[in-house]
C-alpha cells in the first residue's frame, strides 16, 4: 500500500506532525524522540493509542518526505484525520518537539509556519502556544 493511500487515526496524525517537525532539519535528535515518546505516553489525547503504530506512522512521514509533493500529501493525510477541535493541540505538540533540543533551526521554523498555515492556526493563538513551549523548554 502506498503511503498516500494510508489513512491515519487522529493520534497517528499528531505523531506524524511531531515526527515531521523533528525530521524537517534532516536530523532527528534524541531529545526530540524522547519528547515525542513522553508526549505519547503521558497526554490524555493518546489514551488507548497503540505505541507500536509510531514506527509505521514515522515511516509514512519519511516516505512522503522522499517524494516531490510529499509534504502536501502529508498535510492532506493529517488534515483528513485531525478532528476539528485538535489543530491547536497539534500545533502545541509540534512546538514542544521543535523546542525539545533547546534550538530552533530555520527549517523547523519554516515547518512550524507551514503547520500554522495548513491547520489555520490563529496568529494570536499561535503566539501563545509558542510562548508556552518556549517557557517549558528553558534551561537555567
Amino acid at each position: 500500500m502506498a503511503p498516500t493511500d494510508t489513512a491515519l487515526s487522529p493520534q497517528d496524525a499528531l505523531v506524524a506532525l511531531m515526527v515531521a517537525v523533528s525530521a524537517s532539519d534532516e536530523t532527528i535528535r534524541t531529545s526530540e524522540l524522547l519528547s515525542i515518546e513522553q508526549i505519547v505516553n503521558h497526554l490524555p489525547v493518546f489514551g488507548g493509542y497503540d505505541i507500536d503504530r509510531m514506527r509505521q506512522t514515522s515511516q509514512i512521514v519519511f516516505d512522503l518526505f522522499a517524494e516531490e509533493d510529499g509534504l502536501d500529501a502529508l498535510f492532506g493525510l493529517i488534515k483528513e484525520a485531525l478532528p476539528e477541535h485538535l489543530p491547536e493541540t497539534a500545533y502545541a505538540l509540534a512546538c514542544d518537539v521543535a523546542a525539545a533540543d533547546g534550538k530552533l533551526r530555520d527549517t523547523e521554523l519554516e515547518m512550524l509556519a507551514e503547520i500554522r498555515y495548513q491547520l489555520n492556526i490563529d496568529r494570536l493563538a499561535a503566539a501563545a502556544i509558542e510562548r508556552g513551549a518556549r517557557a517549558r523548554h528553558l534551561t537555567l
